[in-house]
């Protein structure tokens, strides 16, 4: 196990490979200076905060997911391209941080109830870390004490994952019950509904993990989780004072939660905030614009197909959706669609003019072009420039939570419809479906993404799920805990093309946008791209296809096998981590 100590005391940074601060520098503080008072003990905790995902952790977060074609296929789908050489993650060092201050935090001279708020920070992010290290690995060892570089026990073998997630539990019941701040008007402290919000998280997380993950044989412990997560989802919506943003009606409110320069506070509970005046950026435009910078990750249309009419019902259920092009088959849709790609009359501003932007082929391989997370502004395509906060908990998703552990128990009611996924398809401007929950089974999303599921209301639940928090970074987790890992083998498919050779306009604005050809013409359209989706390319299979060879969806990179195994539910432990200690073992099939 490597665990490099590096960890913060007060007033700047200094490392040190043990607990013993006899002779410290004039210019650092003293274990007493930082201990005995409350502004000490604020100043160690805000070290926490650095084990928080960033605002660019977020954004890249979904690249390995189901619903996104991108420039490479992940390795770790690969045959024979991930293993333990390559596996990564397996770092401690942030906890000896965090258990040093539980176990130091206990001077008198600052009063009990104001300790229990510290420790309950320190736990909190605890709990984050381990939740982490088990979604990843598993079994991972459990150590609840600020060990020394020499302690034996750091070798020791690990944990079963039953027993840590009892002690993040333990953790996250310690942080919900001391936290005394309750509210944060720059949404970037962790609060008392903020710990509710991630205990929501968690236990649903775990509940459906050892429900569908049956060989775990964790099943019959399955309800406890759900039924924890049911209940500090109830906190937060009863005692949390969120709220779903509507402030942009149905066509904008939905994208302001991720393009808003300062978090939108009736429904953002947590976020990686921007300071343009402290040169604390993201690079979300670069990210999801850029022709050689990102992955160039786009929605697939298996995905855009789940998207609801505006009327309630499922796209699917229109004859002949199969063979409709991208013009007809993004209108009337669910409004999200809308605030998450780019279509119909989408424009951006180049130098202070205002110009329609359809999807650009340097970037989508399908045509479904992310614009979730960027902004309009071409001026912060170029580099980290990004000055829109990135949300890391909002409202929505503990409503998500909510809704589906309650389908889970059995116990979804009407009313419990109603206020969750109601709640967020009526803001989405769907018109019908909003009060009393789904009886008769969408036999597309069944088909398409959960063949097991009977439950019409389970199954509507999962596909609002993955449309509110796309590009969130909840999908590959999700897709874990569902036991669904042969999600990841989706065809990478894009947008019907009826015919060759012939330019399409995109955001219909009069002015053609591409053309897809298998032998270029000799005189091309001014301001088209033209997409070479002939079977080889300089003699080599081209990774860009039509369906049906002259006409039909687009598809990208399916010549290159992507297959799922047993054992991508869980990481490799890291080949250089079991050298180290052998007794860590290898997850079933690494």
């Amino acid at each position: 196990m490597t665990i490099n100590y590096s960890w913060l005391l007060l007033i700047g940074l200094f490392a040190a490979g043990c607990s013993e601060l006899e002779q410290v520098p004039q210019s650092t503080a003293s274990k007493d200076a930082v201990f005995s008072s409350t502004g000490g003990l604020d100043l160690y905790a805000n070290s926490f905060y650095d084990n928080l995902p960033s605002g660019n952790d977020i954004i890249r977060s979904d690249e390995m997911a189901d619903f996104s074609a991108r420039t490479q296929v992940p390795d770790f789908l690969r045959d024979g391209a991930y293993g333990p050489r390559q596996s990564t993650g397996w770092d401690w060092r942030p906890l000896r941080n965090i258990n040093y201050f539980i176990a130091n935090c206990t001077n008198p001279a600052v009063p009990a109830e104001t300790r229990r708020h510290y420790i309950g920070l320190a736990r909190f992010f605890r709990a984050w870390f381990y939740f982490d290290k088990v979604k990843r690995f598993g079994d991972v060892p459990w150590i609840g004490n600020a060990m020394n570089v020499d302690d034996a026990s750091l070798y020791n073998a690990r944990d079963p994952r039953a027993t840590v997630m009892d002690s993040v539990l333990a953790d996250l019941d310690y942080a919900t019950q001391n936290i005394r701040t309750t509210g944060d008007n720059t949404r970037s402290l962790i609060t008392k509904y903020v710990a509710y919000g991630f205990k929501s998280r968690v236990c649903l997380f775990e509940g459906t993990f050892r429900k569908y993950r049956t060989s775990y044989n964790l099943g019959s412990t399955a309800d406890k989780w759900l039924n924890e997560s049911v209940k500090a989802s109830e906190v937060v919506m009863k005692e949390g004072g969120f709220s779903l943003n509507e402030t942009g009606g149905t066509d904008k409110s939905y994208r302001q939660l991720f393009t808003n320069n300062t978090p939108v506070t009736n429904e953002i509970m947590l976020s990686a905030v921007s300071d343009a005046t402290l040169s604390v950026y993201n690079d979300a435009n670069w990210w999801w614009t850029s022709a050689t910078y990102g992955s160039r990750v786009s929605l697939i249309r298996t995905f855009v197909n789940t998207y609801l009419n505006i009327d309630g019902t499922p796209f699917t259920d229109k004859p002949g959706y199969q063979t409709m092009t991208f013009m007809d088959e993004v209108k009337g849709r669910d409004k999200r669609l809308q605030q998450t790609i780019r279509l119909g009359n989408y424009t951006r501003t180049n130098a202070g003019a205002v110009e329609a932007a359809p999807p650009v082929f340097s970037y989508t391989y399908t045509g479904y072009m992310p614009i979730k997370w960027s902004l309009d502004d071409t001026y912060y395509d170029g580099g980290t420039r990004n000055i829109n906060s990135i949300s890391i908990m909002r409202y929505a998703e503990i409503l998500l939570n909510y809704a589906e552990a309650k389908a889970e128990l059995g116990t979804l009611t009407n009313e419990d419809w109603a206020k969750t996924v109601g709640a967020l398809r009526k803001r989405a401007g769907i018109t019908a479906g909003l009060s009393v929950k789904p009886v008769v089974v969408d036999t597309y999303l069944k088909a398409n993404y959960f063949p097991d599921i009977t439950d019409a209301a389970l199954l509507e639940v999962r596909r609002e799920r993955g449309i509110e928090l796309v590009f969130e970074g909840f999908r590959f987790a999700d897709i874990i805990r569902w036991n669904r890992g042969p999600l990841m083998e989706q065809t990478w498919n894009g947008f019907y093309v009826p015919v060759l050779d012939k330019p399409l306009d995109l955001n219909e604005d009069g002015k053609n946008d591409v053309v897809f050809y298998k032998v270029k013409p000799a005189t091309q359209l001014a301001g088209v791209t033209y997409i070479n989706v002939a079977e080889t390319v300089n003699g080599v299979p081209n990774p860009q296809r039509l369906k049906n060879d002259t006409s039909g969806e687009l598809t990208w990179l399916n010549n290159i096998p992507r297959k799922w195994d047993e054992k991508f539910y869980l990481y490799p432990i890291p080949e250089n981590d079991r050298l180290i200690n052998p007794k860590l073992g290898q997850n079933p099939g690494w």
